[in-house]
């Protein structure tokens, strides 16, 4: 098993703490966890530093967690911008990039990116495959729907080969194909419970066997919310706050994993047992200290 952190974004009242960020990010390698993940919201009231910025500054503070974002919203990109940028920190990290991608929600905020919503997915999944030629070819001749290059070159190439590994995050049946099809990975949603999960994994399998892909070429993973805490009510409130600010919405409790360190074991071994290789922890509140209970009380009972 593999263990990735949440690596906190959110920031009070417009403010940044450098000293605290590195003391996170750090701390979190000193732990033994696989990777500090971000995640992309570019419009919405939540005071939240944007990912590939905070990934950058992540990699100059460490030297060996693997840094990933899941998942950037892509259509919404430029895709080849996308890839200069990706490809530039993954040189700069020298190969500890991971790249969640996703189709993200139809919506009336479509329409700042200059994207029609009714060919989204497949401004997604041309986006993705220029982003694979602009990592993987020395000339770039694209004929696509969207975008077209004519013998274009795009250097440096990325420091892993033949580039990071792509994570496709996925809820509908077709989208977890698609993952199949495209991705080296898919990257279940925090608010998808544990039983939601081995749903999705059940379709991941069935995609894989009709595609006559080795499973072991195609990793698993899965975000969960979570807060150790001895007293259950005030895990629940916490966590249930959290949960409202993040979604607007005060039913999505049951996708959480809260409370003493032996139930929040239970809970995560669900999402084990359901197929997951590696899982993202994502505190709910106290970062730093959850990050501390994590690696000492939960993940060594997970191994």
């Amino acid at each position: 098993m593999r263990f990735a952190i949440s690596i906190p974004q959110d920031l009070p009242d417009g403010g940044f703490d450098p000293a605290a960020f590195r003391a996170f990010v750090r701390r979190a390698e000193e732990l033994g966890f696989d990777g500090a993940w971000t995640q992309e919201q570019v419009l919405g009231t939540a005071s939240r530093s944007s990912p590939l910025e905070t990934m950058v500054y992540a990699a100059a503070c460490t030297e060996r967690i693997r840094l990933g974002c899941a998942v950037f919203v892509s259509t919404l990109h430029s895709p080849a911008h996308l890839a200069k940028s990706l490809s530039t920190l993954d040189q700069l990290s020298r190969g500890r990039v991971d790249v969640g991608v996703g189709v993200g929600n139809a919506g009336p905020a479509l329409a700042a990116f200059g994207v029609d919503p009714g060919s989204r997915v497949a401004r997604f999944t041309e986006g993705v495959e220029l982003m694979k030629a602009c990592w993987t070819r020395p000339r770039i001749t694209f004929d696509g729907r969207f975008w077209q290059l004519d013998g274009a070159a795009m250097e440096p190439k990325p420091f892993q080969k033949p580039h990071p590994p792509l994570w496709f995050g996925a809820r509908h049946p077709n989208a977890l194909r698609r993952a199949v099809r495209h991705g080296d990975g898919f990257f279940g949603a925090g608010s998808a419970t544990a039983a939601q999960f081995a749903d999705q994994m059940d379709v991941v399998r069935e995609a894989l066997a009709e595609q006559g892909r080795d499973p072991a070429s195609f990793q698993i993973a899965k975000r969960v919310y979570i807060g150790v805490d001895d007293d259950a009510d005030r895990a629940r409130t916490r966590a249930s706050a959290t949960l409202q600010r993040f979604y607007g919405r005060d039913d999505l409790l049951s996708v959480a994993v809260f409370g003493s360190a032996a139930e929040c074991v239970r809970g995560v071994r669900e999402v084990i047992d359901a197929g997951a290789e590696l899982i993202l922890f994502t505190p709910l509140f106290d970062d730093a200290e959850q990050m501390e209970r994590l690696a000492a009380e939960v993940m060594p009972q997970l191994h």
